[in-house]
C-alpha cells in the first residue's frame, strides 16, 4: 500500500504576472516559450566548493513531507512519495530537484500534473505554469527509493541485519528522496513510515501519529526546528523504544534492536548527564528531543542524524574499546546537536566549524572526566598538523573529495587538526572568552546556518580585538602557526597520524 501524505489539499495557483505579459504579447511568447521547451534539461547546484553540483538555485524549501512503505525486505526498493513545499526566490520556468537512485512515477506541481526528465543527478521539473519571484509552490514526487546502491556510489540508505537506517552525510539524500541537498536549505520535516507489522519505525522529531491496518502501521514523525538533508534519519527494523527525561525534562528516547536491550542500558542511561554537561559548555539543548539509534551495520562511523544519532552497536558492545573512549564518542555526536545540526555549516567548506567543536568537546570531556589531557592530545595533533594540512587541505580550505567518494572531505584535520585551532583560539584569548565565545555562537546562530566569517567575526567582538590575522593563519596556512603559550611545540616528521575518532571513512 502507498501511504498519502496527510496534507492540505493543493493551492489553486493565481495566473502569474508572467503569463499575464505573455497574454499581451502572445505571438513573442509563444516562440520564446516553444524555445524553453525545447533546451534539455540542465543539471544545476549552488556552486559549492567542494559539490559544485549539489544543491540548486532558484527556491527555498520550507518544508518536506515524506512517506515511505517498507515492504519487509530491505533490498527491494520502497515506495515513496516526497512532497516539498517552497518559495521561489526567482522567475522559474523549470525547478531542479536532486536526485539520483529511484525510478520517477509522476510529479505535480500545486495540484497539476508536470513534465520531468532526469538530467545528471537532478531532476529537472517543468510546471505547466511558470513561477515568479516570492510564488509558493508545492511539489509532490511520487517516486521509488532503492536501498541497494553500486559498490563505488554508497547511498543514504544503511542496510542493518533486521531493516534501514539512513546516513545521508554529505552528499547522498537526494539518492533516498528528491531535495534541495546541501545543508544552506534546511527546511522541516514531517515523516510517515509504513511497514509490515511486527517492525518498528523512528524518525528525526516527535512521534504525532501510529496507524494500523491490515497487516501494516504507519509510523508519523515531524521535527519541530528546521533541518538539513543531510541529518534525516528514518529507521525501521525490530527495534525496541527506550524513554527517559533529560534536563529541563527533555524526552529521552533510544531505538536499540531489542535482544541488545539489557547490554545496552548501561550506555544509554549516561545520555542525560551527558546532555546536562554540554549544557553548560554551549548553552541549552538546542532541539525538542534527543536519543541513540543502535543499528546492528558496520559502517565504520556515527553520524550526528538530527535528534536521533546514528551509532554502530558494536561500538558499545565490543570489550577492546575503553570505557572514557566510547563516552568521548558519545559526546562528540551529542555535540554536533548544537554545532552543525543547530548551528549548520553554510558550505561545506565551514565543515571545520562542526567537526572541530565536535572533537573539541569530545577532548574536553575525556579531560575532565576520565583524567585525559587536553594539552597532550592537542600536542600530538600539533605535531601532525602540516603532514594533514598537505595531505587535505587547511581546516577551512579542504580539498575536494576525489570523483565517487561521498565522504573524502572527512580528514585528519577537520577533526584534530580543527580542535587544534580552537586551542589555539582558547590560548590566545583566555579561557573565560572563549567560554563566553562558545554560548554566544550557538545562541546567536540557533536553527540558522552560518560561516567561518561568521565566527570569525563573532569571536573578535567577543575578544574585543580583530582576530582576523591570527584566524587566517590558523584556518588557511599551508603550515601550522606557533601555538601560543607553547612555543616549543613543534611539527613531527612522519610517523603514525593521531587517531582522532572512529568517524573519517573516506580518505
Amino acid at each position: 500500500m502507498l501511504h498519502t501524505p496527510h496534507l492540505p489539499a493543493p493551492r489553486p495557483r493565481a495566473h502569474s504576472r508572467r503569463r499575464l505579459r505573455a497574454a499581451a504579447l502572445l505571438a513573442s511568447a509563444v516562440s520564446v516559450c516553444m524555445v524553453a521547451a525545447s533546451a534539455p534539461p540542465t543539471p544545476l547546484g549552488v556552486g559549492d566548493r567542494l559539490y559544485p553540483h549539489l544543491g540548486n538555485p532558484g527556491y527555498d524549501v520550507a518544508a518536506y513531507d515524506l512517506a515511505f512503505t517498507y515492504s519487509g525486505s530491505n533490498s527491494e526498493p520502497l515506495e515513496a512519495v516526497t512532497t516539498i513545499d517552497a518559495r521561489a526566490t526567482a522567475d522559474l520556468d523549470r525547478i531542479n530537484l536532486d536526485f539520483a537512485h529511484g525510478k520517477v512515477d509522476s510529479v505535480e506541481v500545486d495540484g497539476e500534473p508536470a513534465d520531468f526528465a532526469p538530467a545528471g543527478e537532478d531532476l529537472v521539473v517543468t510546471p505547466q505554469d511558470a513561477l515568479d519571484e516570492g510564488e509558493r509552490m508545492r511539489i509532490t514526487v511520487r517516486h521509488s527509493s532503492d536501498p541497494v546502491y553500486a559498490e563505488d556510489r554508497p547511498g543514504g540508505w544503511v542496510r542493518t541485519t533486521d531493516g534501514l537506517a539512513m546516513a545521508n552525510q554529505a552528499d547522498v539524500a537526494h539518492l533516498v528522496f528528491p531535495c534541495n541537498d546541501h545543508p544552506s536549505d534546511k527546511a522541516r520535516f514531517t515523516f510517515h513510515v509504513t511497514a509490515p507489522n511486527g517492525l518498528t519505525a523512528v524518525a528525526n522529531g516527535l512521534p504525532t501519529g501510529v496507524e494500523r491496518a491490515g497487516g501494516s502501521t504507519t509510523w508519523t514523525y515531524r521535527t519541530q526546528h528546521p533541518m538539513a538533508t543531510e541529518l534525516a534519519q528514518v529507521s525501521i527494523g525490530r527495534s525496541t523504544v527506550l524513554h527517559r527525561t533529560g534536563p529541563h525534562g527533555l524526552p529521552v528516547r533510544d531505538v536499540v534492536p531489542t535482544e541488545h536491550r539489557a547490554a545496552l542500558e548501561p550506555w544509554l542511561e549516561k545520555t542525560p548527564e551527558q546532555i546536562a554537561w554540554m549544557e553548560k559548555k554551549a548553552g541549552r539543548y538546542p532541539f525538542e528531543t534527543y536519543g541513540l539509534l543502535m543499528a546492528d551495520a558496520t559502517t565504520g562511523f556515527e553520524l550526528e542524524t538530527q535528534t536521533l544519532t546514528l551509532f554502530e552497536r558494536e561500538l558499545f558492545t565490543e570489550p577492546a574499546y575503553p570505557k572514557w573512549y566510547v563516552e568521548s564518542i558519545m559526546v562528540h555526536e551529542l555535540a554536533h546537536q548544537w554545532f552543525g545540526n543547530s548551528v549548520t555549516p553554510a558550505t561545506w567548506s565551514d565543515l571545520w566549524l562542526n567537526e572541530g567543536h565536535a572533537t573539541w568537546y569530545e577532548a574536553l570531556y575525556a579531560e575532565e572526566t576520565a583524567d585525559r589531557p587536553m594539552a597532550e592530545r592537542m600536542k600530538a595533533a600539533y605535531g601532525a598538523s602540516d603532514r594533514w594540512r598537505e595531505a587535505g587541505g587547511p581546516p577551512a580550505a579542504p580539498k575536494p573529495p576525489k570523483s565517487g567518494s561521498k565522504t573524502g572531505i572527512f580528514r585528519a584535520n577537520v577533526y584534530d587538526g580543527s580542535a587544534l585551532v580552537l586551542y589555539a583560539l582558547r590560548q590566545e584569548i583566555g579561557r573565560t572568552a572563549f567560554e563566553g565565545l562558545e554560548r554566544a555562537w550557538t545562541a546567536t546562530h540557533r536553527d540558522g546556518t552560518a560561516t567561518t566569517a561568521d565566527f570569525v567575526r563573532l569571536a573578535s567582538e567577543t575578544a574585543g580585538r580583530d582576530l582576523g590575522g591570527f584566524f587566517q593563519a590558523w584556518l588557511y596556512g599551508e603550515k601550522t602557526p606557533s601555538m601560543p603559550g607553547h612555543p616549543d611545540w613543534t611539527p613531527v616528521a612522519e610517523k603514525e597520524p593521531v587517531k582522532a575518532s572512529r568517524k573519517p571513512q573516506g580518505e
